[in-house]
């Protein structure tokens, strides 16, 4: 049993990692994070749900963020909030991607990624 456990993987279920995820679900939210971005660096994380590279991606960045630090972490559903993914565009200077990781400080876009380039980003160095 145990040389099968080593080829397919254990049987028990994983602890799922939660991160501190705040829903971006309305445009009035990036006033707020364009103001907070004065003290706190925002990251927005826009995640199409039915894309297969973005869910891979997405579980890629839960796996690798350790980062314990004093930022505030959005996740955006863009196919649900359409018009909340144009507007962070518009008002953050940054062309649509799926999936896209935006890092905001002082009101701007000061990092952007999108595919496998987002999990290459080390947070840390914008806190």
């Amino acid at each position: 049993m145990g040389f099968l456990k080593h080829i397919f993987g254990s049987t028990e279920p994983k602890e799922e990692k939660l991160l501190p995820w705040q829903p971006l679900t309305d445009v009035a939210q990036l006033k707020d994070i364009e103001k907070r971005s004065e003290t706190k660096t925002q990251v927005v994380f826009k995640h199409s749900t039915r894309c297969g590279i973005s869910t891979m991606v997405m579980n890629q960045f839960v796996s690798l963020y350790d980062v314990d630090a004093n930022l505030d972490l959005y996740y955006l559903d863009l196919l649900s909030h359409r018009n909340v993914s144009n507007e962070v565009g518009y008002k953050f200077q940054v062309m649509h991607e799926s999936p896209q990781l935006l890092i905001i400080k002082n009101g701007m876009t000061v990092a952007h990624a999108s595919h496998g380039a987002i999990n290459e980003i080390d947070l840390n160095t914008y806190i």
